[in-house]
């Protein structure tokens, strides 16, 4: 038995620190009082339905807290649900948790801020992603957001169905430098999230899976990461990473050699936006020498033998892969 939000032990539900996290320390039930999708409400379900991600057939939905009790709303919306998928991608019922485990990585493992989130139950006891709106002020109104696709001008009607995936890792960097104030300790978080997408096979991470928000005093910051999972499980043969790390058509001798990113490459995009050669590189040792800590938190997450099998194998490839040098 342990904590579905953080994975400790002994805790049936969530424990203290994700209550307050989560839900301001509220005594907030790990299972839903409704039922998930299914033919009898899925009107009320449609009438409430976005999409987004692994290739636009994951769903959300919007919550609120009542009380001590979560329910679904058409505004308001201070929580976003996301159930098991249509079985449009394999393995549709792994991915609850599998965005789960990888944001909990990326916290518990890498310390990225990151929105906070956990897993969730429907009354029929089939598993939800929870995560908590970062956007959204005590008196419910919301901070000012735009994402990477807004800030570069990028949009369906002008750029196309895929518009998202118009641009690259560098563009990003270049708009944090423009836009950000304190952009030097920005560009290595970003730089930072940019390498973890590539260590656990996350190749939806586009240019609205990053954004900037307005402070309180007026600034700009990069958001708590969002939307972080090993999409490679649900996508198999997908690219490793959704836009290309830098402009231009000059691969790196590496790349040209392997096939594949690897350390050169990551040095040559830290280069290009900015960083300091010697923190890049303490960044990137740093990032591939958790595997234990990783290993473990594979080992307690709630996915399937064959899922975790799979999880291992594919961020040990990546590991490798930047160790090749």
């Amino acid at each position: 038995m342990r904590c579905s939000g953080c994975y400790k032990e002994n805790i049936e539900g969530y424990c203290l620190n994700c209550r307050k996290k989560l839900f301001d320390g509220k005594r907030v039930p790990h299972i839903l009082s409704f039922k998930a999708p299914q033919n009898e409400n899925l009107k009320e379900y449609q009438e409430q339905t976005k999409r987004l991600s692994i290739s636009g057939v994951q769903l959300k939905y919007s919550l609120r807290l009542d009380d001590k009790s979560l329910a679904m709303t058409d505004k308001g919306g201070q929580y976003i649900l996301k159930p098991i998928p249509p079985s449009l991608i394999a393995y549709p019922d792994q991915a609850p948790e599998n965005e789960h485990l990888t944001m909990q990585i990326a916290e518990q493992v890498y310390k990225i801020d990151t929105a906070a989130n956990a897993l969730i139950y429907f009354e029929d006891r089939q598993p939800a992603y929870l995560t908590k709106r970062f956007d959204v002020k005590a008196d419910g109104s919301k901070y000012l957001q735009e994402d990477f696709a807004q800030l570069s001008g990028k949009q369906k009607k002008t750029h196309g169905e895929n518009y998202k995936y118009n641009g690259t890792y560098e563009n990003i960097g270049l708009l944090i430098q423009k836009y950000v104030a304190a952009s030097y300790p920005a560009m290595e978080v970003f730089f930072r999230n940019v390498f973890f997408n590539y260590l656990f096979s996350n190749g939806d991470a586009h240019l609205k899976n990053f954004s900037l928000i307005q402070t309180d005093s007026g600034d700009y910051r990069l958001t708590p990461a969002y939307d972080l999972m090993c999409t490679l499980i649900h996508s198999p043969g997908e690219t490793d990473t959704a836009l290309d790390l830098f402009d231009g058509d000059t691969d790196t001798k590496h790349y040209q050699t392997y096939g594949h990113y690897g350390y050169p490459d990551f040095m040559e995009l830290a280069k290009r936006i900015s960083i300091i050669e010697a923190r890049a590189k303490r960044i990137i040792i740093e990032m591939t020498s958790q595997s234990g800590k990783v290993i473990n938190m594979i080992s307690n997450s709630l996915l399937s033998t064959e899922i975790k099998a799979k999880y291992l194998h594919y961020y040990e490839d990546k590991v490798r892969r930047i160790n090749v040098v």
